[in-house]
């Protein structure tokens, strides 16, 4: 179960890695479609999952998880042998609906399997799987692609997702399972608002910010969200029941880890691609390059529950946000000169939050819902988890672009009008130097917004939990 975990969250950051390569590739993506080509996967993991947890409630869990990882293969394969970038979408968006029939049901195998006094150690586990498959997404896929090129990327995923299929269909068990409604319509309207919300944020520093399409975007996100709320209070059974978020421990842990996700995935975005543009670094030593931030996580994961026992989940959840928004803001500090170390370093704090966070939220989410429903609650950590992924990448991908064309030299700008810095350095080869500090300067100005943004929503965050404590 931990290894269809690393797979399916592994290529959520794998991707990143690749980014440079389908810049200069022959599909000649804009930046836009750099982020859809990234995103499309995460956005319907995202929306997906929750549907995914709750067919294996109805279907079989193990039934579910084995079709998941077929599709997952597929998609994958698609994607390898894509002649465009619509035929890539489609290949990432199908891989997408596989993960998302993967992940829940790991969990929800697990909890059944496992003895009730180790609940406890396996959710702490899983979670740290999901962390854990972040960075061996780097390290995999920067070994995968030294050799040359992204296609390969998604080839090595489709004979590791069949040797998964082979595992899971000899090893795990076959566990009970609970009439549970699918609501194809909530499923439509989450899936359709989530993707409204990111075109418009994806799209506005291409398209101006007061295009129709950005603020069809975001109007479309408002009206179907209210939609699917509507929708979902009406239903007799509902998907996930808006009310559900009433219970201030579930509603303040599960903007938690939207939060954590949105800083964390944001980091892996420009990493890739500012230690192969700002450092020199190829793609494999890209790839290793993100290792420091595991470091946290391999240590002292098991100790997380030990630190709420003693300081209280408010306190860790704290330390958790501070660490984390202080390492991205450190990130932000780095340029091209730069000693790795340091680098590495700012790395490490941030590791030591995603660690002290992980396992917290996820123990919160989990104990605010009742065991038949365990493949929903695995479903809606896996929500907040690539939902906060997804909006990571698009914000951070939207201040990137934004601050470095507005970086970039004016000759070239007016010459050229590049918004990736594959397209800038084809329009001006022999300025390879102020190409790249403009592209540092867009990544250190990012860096910063996120690890702010990461501090407030700790802030909001803990403020929330303390007041409802107090209120009682």
């Amino acid at each position: 179960m931990c290894a269809c975990v690393v797979l399916v969250v592994g290529m959520v950051a794998a991707i990143n890695l690749a980014v440079p390569m389908l810049a200069a590739s022959d599909l000649h993506p804009s930046a836009s479609a750099l982020i859809w080509i990234v995103d499309t996967y995460v956005i319907f993991f995202a929306c997906l999952v929750i549907p995914g947890g709750a067919a294996g409630d109805r279907f079989g869990r193990k039934g579910v998880l084995l079709a998941g990882l077929a599709l997952f293969a597929l998609g994958a394969l698609l994607s390898a042998i894509a002649p465009n970038v619509p035929f890539l979408l489609a290949g990432r968006a199908i891989t997408g609906i596989g993960a998302a029939a993967v992940l829940p049901n790991t969990l929800a195998v697990l909890l059944h399997a496992v003895p009730a006094e180790r609940t406890g150690v396996t959710i702490a586990t899983w979670a740290s799987m999901t962390g854990i498959g972040g960075v061996a997404g780097n390290a995999g896929g920067g070994a995968v692609l030294a050799g040359g090129s992204w296609r390969w990327l998604f080839a090595a995923a489709v004979p590791l997702s069949l040797v998964l299929v082979a595992l899971v269909a000899r090893i795990a068990p076959v566990s009970p399972r609970h009439e549970r409604p699918l609501s194809p319509l909530g499923t439509v309207l989450l899936v359709g608002a989530s993707v409204a919300l990111l075109l418009g944020i994806v799209e506005g520093p291409e398209a101006g910010w007061t295009s129709p399409i950005v603020l069809a975007g975001f109007a479309g996100s408002v009206v179907l969200f209210a939609l699917w709320t509507f929708v979902e209070l009406k239903a007799g059974h509902p998907l996930l029941d808006p009310r559900l978020f009433r219970v201030p421990t579930l509603r303040s842990a599960c903007l938690g880890m939207t939060a954590i996700f949105f800083g964390m995935f944001a980091l892996f975005y420009v990493n890739a691609s500012f230690l192969q543009y700002g450092k020199g670094f190829g793609v494999l030593p890209t790839g290793l390059g993100i290792i420091p931030l595991t470091v946290p996580v391999i240590l002292g994961a098991r100790h997380v529950g030990k630190a709420v026992q003693r300081f209280g989940v408010d306190v860790v959840v704290a330390i958790a946000f501070l660490s984390c928004g202080c390492g991205l803001i450190g990130l932000s500090t780095s340029d091209a000169s730069t000693p790795y170390p340091v680098y590495a370093a700012w790395l490490v704090v941030t590791g030591i939050g995603v660690t002290l966070a992980l396992p917290t939220l996820s123990a919160a989410i989990s104990g605010s819902l009742p065991p038949a429903q365990a493949g929903v609650g695995a479903g809606l950590q896996a929500t907040t988890r690539e939902f906060g992924s997804a909006l990571g990448v698009a914000v951070i991908g939207t201040v990137l672009t934004g601050r470095f064309v507005a970086a970039l030299p004016s000759d070239i700008r007016a010459d050229h009008d590049p918004h990736t810095v594959a397209q800038a350095l084809a329009a001006a080869p022999g300025r390879s130097p102020e190409v790249i500090s403009a592209f540092v300067t867009g990544a250190s100005t990012a860096l910063r917004v996120i690890g702010v943004s990461v501090l407030v929503l700790g802030a909001l965050v803990v403020l929330q939990s303390r007041l409802s404590r107090t209120i009682k």
